[in-house]
């Protein structure tokens, strides 16, 4: 038996059994949440698993449980269970002349609203997630990674739902995503969204003060929902009505979010809880009234973002303009 096992030309080299990893962060690292940390280090590995060891306790942060948004310091040891990485060669397919193409394609469908040495800001179409996983397989992360090689840096600031479009912030220094992320804790940003709701929204002269708190859940099949709890989260939104718009016996309003907090799916939670779903909206929404409308998408975009630069200390206000398909469906109203 050894002595066939020795006739046989050697094989090719293999990677090691899936092993116990102890990953000691360092300054790089420092400020990062433990899933974005674990995402970008166990490439390869599905979103969905990655979450899943999380959750279940498997990974350990100074041998103490952890959740997907603790930050991570200096210093920290992450005990990441076996998990098996890809290897070069799956890596390396993510990079195909096919996948190429497809990544310059939505590139050219992200307008950059501004970049300088530590910031790229661009304006996110809807229905383009803004990281793959989840059989998505690029989102606008890996689409500007394939389409800038250059960037040897490249982090997002902050998520949009994958029906959202406008101003998504990136960093292409970490001490600048480290700055921001701390601007964004301490409540020093500015994120501000316009959206068209379902029927008429009464406000008066008030801005509306919506308190709303939030409990996130899953589905049977996994997918993430939120819901208004009693023990959830507080939650708050100032929304200010712009307009409002009537056809035949339907009306939808035009209106401004502005978000005091950035809890999961918080514009659209609220709305719904108000009465006042968002157009399009096929998680929160009004699947009849959608219909009768014809939405086309989910009529919800971050216009402004409003933040102090990481570098500069200059305050910076970036705006996106309102989509095409905001301005069609209104035209198709006639305004009160």
């Amino acid at each position: 038996m050894k002595s066939d096992l020795v006739s046989k030309p050697p094989k090719a080299k293999t990677s090691m059994p899936p092993a116990v990893h102890l990953q000691t962060i360092g300054p790089e690292e420092a400020g990062q949440r433990l899933d974005n940390y674990l995402l970008r280090w166990a490439k390869g590995v599905p979103k969905s698993h990655v979450y899943r060891i999380i959750r279940s306790g498997e990974v350990r942060v100074n041998k103490k449980r952890a959740e997907p948004t603790t930050r991570l310091i200096e210093g920290d040891v992450v005990r990441v269970p076996p998990v098996r990485i890809a290897e070069p060669a799956q890596m390396a397919a993510v990079n195909t002349a096919q996948t190429k193409s497809r990544a310059h394609g939505y590139s050219d469908k992200m307008p950059i609203l501004f970049e300088d040495e530590a910031l790229l800001i661009v304006d996110k179409p809807s229905g383009l997630a803004v990281h793959g996983g989840s059989g998505i397989a690029l989102g606008v992360i890996e689409t500007l990674r394939i389409t800038r090689p250059e960037l040897k840096f490249l982090e997002l600031v902050h998520r949009l739902d994958r029906d959202t479009s406008g101003v998504l912030l990136l960093a292409k220094k970490r001490s600048a995503l480290v700055e921001l992320h701390r601007q964004i804790r301490e409540g020093q940003t500015d994120k501000r969204y316009y959206l068209l709701a379902h029927g008429e929204i009464e406000q008066g002269t008030q801005v509306m003060q919506l308190k709303y708190p939030l409990h996130k859940y899953l589905l049977a099949n996994g997918e993430r929902r939120v819901r208004v709890d009693p023990e959830g989260l507080p939650s708050h939104t100032a929304l200010r009505v712009i307009k409002t718009m009537k056809r035949d016996d339907v009306a939808i309003t035009l209106a401004e979010a502005q978000l005091k907090t950035g809890r999961t799916h918080q514009i659209r939670v609220h709305l719904q809880k108000l009465g006042h779903a968002i157009l399009g909206d096929d998680k929160y929404g009004f699947e009849d009234l959608d219909k009768v409308i014809k939405s086309k998408r989910l009529y919800l975009h971050a216009h402004l973002a409003g933040f102090t630069h990481p570098r500069t200390g200059e305050k910076m206000r970036i705006e996106s303009p309102l989509p095409s398909e905001f301005a069609a469906m209104m035209k198709s109203f006639e305004q009160q």
